[in-house]
């Protein structure tokens, strides 16, 4: 297959090493040094990827084309055997840059000179965040609540893996000696390792039971398609259309995170009516059932909802205005926002810590994307959380879940170091330490959920804790087998 023949109909372009929709093959410099990189990827992928499953079969999708209407075919394949690839979503014709200091300039398809060490920073940040949360989830197969939870991890994990590999492609083609030191680095790093840590807090964190997984990839990545639509916006066309492809695949991963937390809810609900038990409080009662309480349910979105957020950085940014302004980094969905795309002038309403008070205060909209983007991220996660109450609502439980201040449990940006409440409200030291366990999940907690994870490989079966997706992956029968297990 011509490689700028399988670009101009959409298909990837699996006669090389690396399957790509960039024709990899008429650019020998470029694909010897990602068939070098290959190695040490999969080095990496066997010691950092999911611990006991490298030999088993799972049905996975992978990706043949970019055309939105047919762009995957699913099947059984070992993970180490995936076929990570480069793809980008088609090139655009005549497209322009859309904001900053560039607005109504082609968009390029070099990086520009002058902001190239930006360029690169941004690359790699994102690039770092892909190979984290697979570390972060390593363990957890062992413990999958059913075969149809364990693909999903599965999926997950070998997307991640492909946004790696699409960052390092960037890097790769556009940076030379120092785009291939970057792409070494994103190897060497490891999550939670104390000499080498990842670059993001969040992404150091551990993810030590399904439930927290549910909570990361609706939480989480949920910053991620943030990040991602915002660089989908770059006026260098190469990141942009990697970006707007990764985000096809990232739509699946949020998919996960919610509708795992709303299985979660759906069982408990459903225990505590046949047990005939209305208090959603009554902790022991409900936990006796070998579900999870909604009590609980709230404190985890507490905690991941909260290390979501300094993700984001600081609410006041001058980075965040040079990647916009440079033209490198939009707004969500920026060319539907009703302004001059250019912000010299305009103000944003931003929340801060004065005097020791909360306040909003009007900063300059370009200092202030960083909040901007914050307030899109907690408006698409309201919308989540709000399916989940009508959820508890139609199984006739009163309780509701919710989103807790932008203030609480945080460790970036205004509110870090500040102890405030989940509705907002400004505490002691001692106020907080006495409260804490009420909102954020204690050991006590923790010590509950990792009891529950107890797997459940039985094809057709699920745990006592979560109930039956809806619908299965594929549109497959309830029975089928997502995953063949074999040691390794």
């Amino acid at each position: 297959m011509n490689g700028s023949a399988a670009y101009v109909e959409g298909a990837v372009d699996y006669t090389t090493k690396i399957p790509n929709n960039v024709n990899l093959a008429e650019d020998g410099r470029v694909l010897k040094a990602l068939e070098q990189w290959h190695p040490g990827y999969i080095d990496w992928w066997m010691s950092m990827g999911p611990e006991g499953f490298q030999a088993s079969e799972v049905y996975l999708r992978t990706a043949v084309s970019i055309d939105p209407k047919g762009w995957a075919k699913f099947g059984h394949v070992k993970m180490p055997e995936y076929r990570w690839g480069v793809l980008l979503a088609p090139q655009e014709e005549g497209r322009l840059v859309n904001f900053g200091a560039h607005k109504g300039e082609k968009a390029w398809q070099e990086v520009p000179g002058e902001y190239r060490a930006m360029l690169r920073r941004l690359l790699v940040i994102q690039g770092d965040t892909e190979p984290a949360s697979v570390e972060q989830q390593r363990h957890l197969g062992k413990t999958a609540p059913s075969l149809y939870d364990m693909r999903n991890l599965f999926q997950v994990n070998v997307e991640e893996g492909r946004h790696l590999w699409a960052m390092v492609y960037l890097l790769q083609k556009y940076f030379g000696k120092d785009g291939r030191e970057e792409a070494e680095g994103l190897l060497e790093r490891r999550s939670g390792d104390v000499d080498k840590p990842r670059m993001l807090g969040a992404f150091n964190e551990a993810t030590p039971d399904w439930l927290s997984f549910y909570m990361f990839t609706f939480f989480t990545d949920r910053d991620g398609k943030m990040q991602l639509e915002s660089l989908a916006q770059s006026g260098f066309d190469p990141l942009s259309r990697t970006c707007r492809f990764m985000l096809t695949e990232e739509a699946h991963h949020m998919f996960v995170g919610e509708t795992g937390v709303g299985r979660v809810i759906e069982r408990t609900c459903e225990a505590m009516k046949a047990a005939g038990i209305e208090d959603p409080f009554d902790i022991a009662r409900i936990r006796a059932l070998g579900v999870i309480d909604l009590p609980t349910l709230q404190k985890k979105a507490n905690l991941h909802f909260s290390l979501s957020l300094d993700l984001f950085g600081s609410e006041v940014s001058t980075n965040a205005a040079n990647f916009f302004n440079s033209g490198l980094k939009g707004r969500f969905m920026e060319t539907k926002i009703d302004d001059d795309h250019r912000l010299t002038s305009a103000v944003y309403p931003v929340l801060k810590f004065i005097d020791g008070e909360i306040r909003m205060v009007d900063e300059p909209a370009l200092t202030a994307l960083n909040m901007r983007l914050r307030d899109d991220y907690v408006k698409d996660c309201q919308g989540g959380v709000n399916r989940w109450n009508k959820l508890i609502e139609k199984a006739g439980v009163r309780f509701a879940l919710s989103l807790p201040s932008v203030a609480f449990n945080r460790h970036i940006g205004e509110f870090a170091g500040v102890e405030a409440s989940p509705d907002g409200k400004l505490l002691t030291a001692a106020q907080w330490a006495k409260m804490r366990d009420q909102w954020l999940p204690s050991s006590g907690d923790g010590e509950f959920i990792a009891s529950l994870m107890t797997p459940c490989w039985e094809r057709g079966e699920y745990a006592r804790w979560v109930s039956p997706p809806k619908v299965g992956v594929d549109n497959k029968p309830g029975d089928f087998d997502y995953v063949r297990i074999h040691a390794g």
